[in-house]
């Protein structure tokens, strides 16, 4: 039964990770850049993995019954994602794309730390999908299963996150032309303003 908690657990988590947002379409463009893709995977696998821990051992509750703590996640979210995307719009009018080196860019290792928290911890859905849903789902089982289904859980977002950053270093060679760059930030840009409308229409 403890294999069968954990193969749900994988399903669901990659079910609640795998569609385009935020986390996923930073982690892209870090990975086409080759800009600290890895360590961007790594600090979004390890919020997951906690909030998913979090959620399933009981934790979501605590975060469900605080209203104010949420409305601050959200508002902040929504500010965030419309910045984001106001940048990556920035990018395609002013049109000054060159092919990406393949080369590691030279960015600040603060700066892409500190992005990927915020693109992590300010958006509410992360909290939604992991410590809401799968911390609900997850509080169903009991005992070794429960360990089971979380480490399932914990391993989709594992084996999900290193998979976007190493696939798009690489294809850089390809997503790296500028054409290519330019959909992309189009594509990201118009992401981040649908994820930031989703969540207005639920806080106002």
């Amino acid at each position: 039964m403890a294999t069968s908690a954990l193969f749900q657990g994988l399903i669901l988590g990659l079910g609640m990770i795998i569609p385009i947002g935020a986390q996923n379409s930073y982690i892209l463009s870090q990975g086409i850049k080759r800009n600290h893709h890895f360590l961007a995977a790594t600090i979004c696998m390890l919020c997951d993995v906690l909030l998913i821990g979090l959620g399933i051992f009981g934790g979501g509750k605590l975060i469900a019954s605080s209203d104010w703590l949420m409305l601050i996640i959200g508002w902040g979210g929504v500010s965030f994602l419309v910045v984001y995307a106001m940048m990556s719009f920035k990018n395609v009018i002013t049109n000054q794309y060159t092919i990406t080196s393949h080369v590691a860019a030279a960015n600040s290792r603060k700066k892409i730390i500190g992005t990927t928290f915020a693109v992590t911890l300010l958006n509410p859905h992360v909290y939604l999908d992991t410590v809401m849903i799968l911390g609900s789902v997850g509080g169903t089982f009991e005992g070794n299963e429960k360990w089971a289904f979380a480490m399932g859980t914990m391993l989709a977002s594992i084996l999900w996150f290193y998979t976007i950053a190493f696939g798009a270093a690489k294809l850089a060679p390809w997503l790296g032309t500028p054409n290519v760059q330019r959909l992309i930030d189009s594509l990201v840009g118009a992401i981040m303003l649908i994820v930031a409308y989703s969540l207005l229409t639920t806080l106002l």
